[in-house]
C-alpha cells in the first residue's frame, strides 16, 4: 500500500510538472498550422504556409538534419513575402547548387545558438540601454532593439525586420517569425 501511495504521489508531481511545462509553451498558429512545442523546428516549419520558401532554402542548404537536432536553436524565420521582397532573381540564384555556401551563410545568420525567448531579448535590450547584440550560428551579429512594443532585428547591412510572431516554442528551441530576410 505504501508503494502505491508513493507511486501515486510521484505520478501526480510528474504530471503537474509536465502540464506546467506545456502551459508555458503553448501551441501557436503560424501560417495556418499549429506549431506544437513537442515537435522540432523542421517538423513544425514544413506545415506553415507562410514559410514554404524558407523550408525550400533549408532543404537546398542541407540544414534539415541540423535544425532537426537537439539544439537548442533560436530561429528568426522570414515569411514568404520577405523572400519575395528581395531583388528579382535573388532567391532563385541562392537556391542554385553552386551557391549552397552563400545560402547556408544567409540561413545560419538567422539562427542564434540557444533558446532565447522574447522576454530574454527584451531584458538584454533594457540592460543594453536600448540595444542588444547576439552572435549568430553564421558568426556575425544581429542587433536587437524595440520600436514601441515591436521587437526589431537589424542585420549587418542595416536592414530592419520586425518580429511578427514571437515565442513559437519547439522541442529543440524557439522560432520568432520576422518580416524581412536578414543579410550578413
Amino acid at each position: 500500500m505504501k508503494t502505491s501511495i508513493k507511486f501515486t504521489s510521484f505520478l501526480a508531481v510528474a504530471l503537474m510538472t509536465a502540464f506546467g511545462a506545456f502551459a508555458q509553451e503553448k501551441t501557436v498558429t503560424v501560417g495556418g498550422a499549429e506549431m506544437y512545442p513537442n515537435k522540432n523546428i523542421i517538423e513544425n516549419a514544413v506545415n506553415s504556409k507562410d514559410h514554404t520558401t524558407l523550408v525550400a532554402a533549408v532543404k537546398a542548404a542541407g540544414l534539415v538534419e541540423t535544425l532537426s537536432g537537439t539544439g537548442p536553436f533560436t530561429v528568426f524565420a522570414p515569411v514568404n513575402s520577405a523572400f519575395a521582397a528581395l531583388p528579382a532573381g535573388t532567391v532563385d540564384n541562392l537556391l542554385k547548387p553552386e551557391n549552397k555556401a552563400t545560402l547556408t551563410s544567409v540561413l545560419t545568420y538567422h539562427v542564434i545558438p540557444g533558446k532565447v525567448d522574447s522576454k530574454s531579448v527584451a531584458k538584454m535590450i533594457k540592460d543594453g540601454n536600448g540595444k542588444a547584440m547576439a552572435k549568430t550560428a553564421q558568426g556575425a551579429e544581429l542587433t536587437f532593439s524595440m520600436d514601441g512594443k515591436d521587437l526589431i532585428v537589424t542585420d549587418a547591412k542595416g536592414n530592419k525586420g520586425k518580429v511578427t510572431i514571437a515565442d513559437v516554442y519547439q522541442s529543440n528551441g524557439v522560432i520568432h517569425v520576422i518580416d524581412k530576410v536578414l543579410m550578413p
